[in-house]
């Protein structure tokens, strides 16, 4: 008798973990503008039914033709879109939002949603200004909220290998240097509303050297464990000045560190799309072409070798299921690429690089 209770209660339990993992409800999330042309990314996973992770309960967008437009291509219900961030959050009581508005209306977003509890996850960069950034981590931190910094390349398993690579089994040994390329052959192409405000100094803070270096500057923190550098020097280039009349569409961004040198190439103007990067150690390189594949020559090798990364090698391949495992409380985001503590140190580099191009490339050392 006391064995088939014993029975009785291991089932119960196990049934019960069963049925609270299948009973596990979808993360409401709310999304906060549609001008951002990375916004497909989110509304994609909104046509998505029973999806298990997220559920897309509204989204705030002031321009009406641009939501009837985003609805119609996405066949989403025009009732999901409201006219300000405020009714959204009151009429759908979403979990977290995602931001893809312009970059200097991020600080507005968490300035609405801290207060109420509500975590946000913007598209990169985190803000147009290390001031305004501060103003973020500070209502973040006093609301007790996730403030969290989506890039495409944070999802690339080949990034990954090459941080397993480089930081965790030091196949490379000590890194000495760093170099990045970023961007594409310019954003004059894409739709008007994305473009209006990215080729504008104040809504995206400036050109290529925002746009495209915060993914350097954002890897280059990651992989030298959050380290600062003591000094940013950049230099900036408008190649095309009748299409980009307010912003540079070329730069180059060179960080010193007291062992390690990081150069970040962002342009609109490279002859294709490209996200790729070389790691430098004592010993060995390892280079990243694109999301998967690599390219390496390690202490011991004769000549260099190619491989691949499986989606596997990132803990997550998809922003939006990270979100939810963080406001889930499943990880943490600490000291990873979408964390506020190593966005903080991307913003502090943008904002030095920025001041250092208006200087003719003057190196700003950072206190």
């Amino acid at each position: 008798m006391r064995i088939t209770f014993l029975l009785f209660v291991l089932v119960l339990a196990f049934s019960s973990e069963n049925n609270a993992q299948t009973a596990k409800k979808p993360v409401r999330i709310g999304v906060v503008g549609l001008v951002h042309s990375h916004v497909g990314w989110i509304l994609n996973r909104a046509q998505k039914t029973g999806d298990p992770d997220i559920q897309v309960v509204g989204i705030a967008e002031p321009n009406r033709e641009v939501a009837e437009r985003y609805m119609k291509r996405y066949g989403l219900p025009m009732s999901l879109v409201y006219p300000t961030i405020e009714e959204m959050l009151d009429k759908t009581r979403p979990d977290a939002v995602t931001a893809f508005n312009e970059i200097s209306r991020h600080l507005e977003v968490v300035k609405v949603c801290a207060p109420r509890g509500i975590h946000v996850m913007v598209e990169k960069p985190l803000a147009v200004s290390f001031d305004q950034a501060k103003q973020m981590e500070a209502l973040a931190k006093k609301h007790n909220i996730h403030l969290l910094t989506n890039y495409e390349t944070t999802w690339y398993g080949s990034n990954h290998k090459a941080y397993q690579m480089a930081v965790k089994d030091g196949a490379i040994g000590p890194i000495r240097r760093i170099v990045v390329h970023d961007g594409h052959d310019g954003p004059s192409r894409m739709n008007k509303e994305f473009v209006a405000w990215l080729t504008d100094p104040v809504t995206n803070g400036a050109g290529a050297l925002f746009d495209f270096g915060c993914y350097g500057a954002n890897l280059a923190t990651w992989l030298l464990k959050g380290q600062r550098p003591t000094s940013v020097s950049a230099f900036t280039l408008q190649i095309k000045p009748d299409t980009y009349p307010k912003v540079d569409d070329d730069a180059t961004i060179v960080l010193v560190y007291p062992k390690t040198q990081v150069v970040i190439q962002p342009s609109w103007n490279w002859p294709f799309s490209r996200k790729d990067m070389e790691v430098y150690g004592e010993t060995g390189y390892v280079f990243t072409l694109d999301g998967t594949r690599m390219r390496m020559r390690l202490k011991d090798d004769k000549t260099e070798q190619t491989t691949e990364a499986a989606k596997t090698d990132a803990p997550v391949s998809d922003p939006f299921d990270y979100l939810a495992q963080v406001v889930r409380g499943e990880t943490k985001s600490v000291d990873d690429l979408s964390s506020l503590q190593v966005n903080m140190v991307v913003m502090e580099i943008l904002d030095a690089a920025r001041r250092s191009a208006k200087e003719g490339g003057k190196p700003i050392a950072l206190k």
